[in-house]
């Protein structure tokens, strides 16, 4: 396997692989314009995982806001769940935030998405509850 920097040359495989991963929310900030800014502003940090056939198996998106980090759209294509690829994406983009100074990081997992709660607390995560998550459309 092959882990690299995500680019915005990888678009259409990330987002297939997002459409097709059971759990993954998607909305109108996944366009390939809005993914496109998030990379530019986030050099170095969005990481991917491609088999040696060149296929993606694997993606994390990563960003700071210069205080705290957040993860999004962590996934791994169902052929290439159990190999570790996750977690080497995770730690990855951990290191690539501490390289600029960040020392926490955040993410958000649907409520309804056990897969997703079962990886984030297998590798360590901590549920935080007693936060209320608001959003706003602008």
């Amino acid at each position: 396997m092959i882990y690299r920097e995500m680019t915005k040359e990888d678009y259409e495989a990330a987002y297939s692989l997002w459409k097709n991963t059971k759990g993954m929310g998607l909305s109108a900030a996944d366009s390939r314009e809005e993914i496109s800014l998030f990379l530019e502003r986030n050099r170095g940090l969005s990481q991917v995982c491609e088999s040696l056939e060149g296929e993606l198996a694997g993606t994390a998106l990563c960003g700071h806001d210069g205080r705290r980090g957040f993860l999004y759209h962590v996934a791994v294509s169902g052929e290439h769940r159990g190999k570790g690829i996750g977690r080497r994406l995770v730690s990855n983009c951990l290191e690539a935030l501490r390289a600029e100074g960040i020392a926490k990081c955040h993410l958000m997992v649907i409520g309804s998405n056990m897969d997703g709660q079962r990886f984030w607390s297998g590798i360590g995560w901590e549920l935080r509850d007693g936060i209320l998550l608001y959003s706003q459309v602008t």
